[in-house]
């Protein structure tokens, strides 16, 4: 009897083998998806933006640089930017306080204070920034023990945008830091504290390694939150030229004025400040979370 050939037996092999099943995906093909992504990217986001950068054109360098560096621009640059950065930082730390008591520990209303984490999401910022400037007012409740007891003015001051930067910002690094607190193992803790590691030796060297990608998240979402923030400001703020001024109203001012090419020169300078922050953060967040062999 002749045994099969060569291409006869690799047939045979071949229908024997079990093709692999084909990845169904619920979303359409990747160009077709891709093509509406960048379609809506760029409709919602990259045409805006390139609509600012090029009615900035219509400025000499020399008119463009009067404008963003004129007194009263540059000190409300020192404004925006220096108390979103203060309030991203006391949002980071007090925000990861918040996360870890919402997650370790159990206490009646712990429900309501969670809630409660929301609401500056949901609360609409003009109604957030007349009730900030009520209470911390001089005659408010708060504002009248800081202001006539203890001289601390609040309201219609510097200490006032901040106060109204952290109120907007916390639930940002609370929400971010959450999640990855509840996925922690706790096993982690319990080892190192059977090495022989305190509370803060735990803290420092086993749980904030893991926790440090998120809070840097946190962080960068509050500053860029806190730095176009209008609503929750003016009221508290005073609106004092070179003295309790933020950019955004700047900005608003010239538009009222129909000095849209002014606007959009301090917004441009705006966009690329944060542009440079966020990147910075962002670098950040990638090298800690190399150092720590966590993903992003």
């Amino acid at each position: 009897m002749k045994s099969p050939s060569l291409a006869t037996s690799t047939a045979i092999y071949k229908s024997s083998q079990v093709k692999p099943r084909r990845k169904v995906s619920v979303l359409p093909g990747f160009n077709l998806t891709l093509g509406y992504t960048l379609v809506y990217l760029s409709i919602i986001v990259l045409l805006p933006l390139a609509a600012v950068f090029l009615r900035t054109t219509e400025l000499s360098f020399a008119e463009f640089w009067e404008v963003v560096t004129a007194p009263r621009v540059v000190a409300s640059y020192k404004l925006s930017f220096g108390t979103s950065l203060i309030a991203a930082a006391i949002n980071a730390v007090f925000g990861l306080m918040l996360a870890w008591v919402l997650v370790r520990y159990s206490f009646p209303g712990k429900k309501k204070v969670d809630a409660l984490v929301d609401l500056p999401f949901a609360l609409p910022t003009a109604v957030a920034g007349i009730a900030l400037t009520a209470l911390y007012s001089p005659n408010g409740w708060i504002g009248s023990i800081l202001e006539g007891k203890l001289g601390i003015k609040v309201a219609f001051a510097p200490l006032g945008v901040l106060v109204a930067l952290v109120f907007i910002g916390l639930p940002f690094v609370v929400r971010t830091v959450q999640p990855i607190l509840e996925d922690l193992e706790t096993e982690l803790e319990e080892a190192a504290a059977s090495l022989g590691a305190n509370r803060w030796q735990t803290f420092r060297y086993v749980v904030f390694p893991m926790l440090s990608p998120a809070v840097l998240t946190g962080f960068a979402l509050a500053f860029a939150r806190a730095v176009g923030e209008y609503g929750s400001v003016i009221f508290i703020a005073g609106n004092i030229p070179l003295v309790s001024e933020i950019t955004p109203l700047i900005i608003i001012s010239k538009l009222e004025q129909y000095d849209y090419t002014g606007a959009t020169a301090i917004a441009v300078v705006m966009l690329l400040f944060s542009f440079v922050m966020l990147l910075l953060i962002n670098g950040l967040q990638s090298w800690s979370a190399k150092r720590t062999g966590r993903t992003l």
